[in-house]
């Protein structure tokens, strides 16, 4: 299609959609409810803050990795058909860089920010509070960072240490003077 076409296609789409967006206002700016914003209100810092109530352990996060999680990333999580969760310590540096939970990641409370958000895939933010803290101390227990018996919660896994905890470097924006 040459330009001149396209020129007079998109000014036919754009003609054909005005009366759609003058149309009357969809009432936006109605204010939500303070419950209403709660259920969107799950951001998780790096230092823990915003982690909820609840806990859990790698044996029961294993349990739960079989039932909701294995179809995806294999046997612990050793990745096909997806992302490999487990492993890769050690190899940033080369030419080929293996990036999991336990070579790449920071902060291991992203680890339970981005389960609580988007696993599993199917049924994003379906999951406890209880079931993410132990498919993170699973998770967290099979990359070496923690021990199988330690029990996650707001207060310990606020404190646990990720291998690659000083492999970013945060550089701000200047600001205009």
């Amino acid at each position: 299609m040459s330009t001149p076409d396209r020129v007079v296609l998109f000014s036919a789409l754009l003609l054909a959609a005005l009366p759609v967006l003058s149309a009357e206002s969809p009432q936006l700016g109605t204010p939500i409810t303070p419950a209403e914003m709660a259920a969107w209100d799950l951001s998780i810092q790096p230092d823990g803050r915003g982690l909820p109530a609840g806990s859990g352990t790698a044996a029961t996060g294993k349990a739960i990795f079989a039932e909701k999680c294995v179809v995806c990333h294999n046997e612990e999580g050793k990745g096909q058909p997806f992302d490999r969760l487990v492993g890769g310590q050690g190899t940033l540096a080369s030419t080929t860089p293996v990036k999991t939970i336990g070579s790449f990641w920071p902060y291991a409370s992203t680890v339970f920010d981005y389960i609580r958000r988007a696993m599993p895939l199917v049924a994003p933010q379906s999951l406890t509070n209880d079931e993410v803290y132990s498919l993170t101390a699973y998770l967290l227990s099979l990359n070496g960072v923690t021990k199988e018996r330690d029990v996650m919660n707001a207060k310990t896994l606020a404190k646990v240490k990720m291998p690659n905890n000083g492999g970013f470097i945060v550089k701000y924006p200047e600001t205009s003077r």
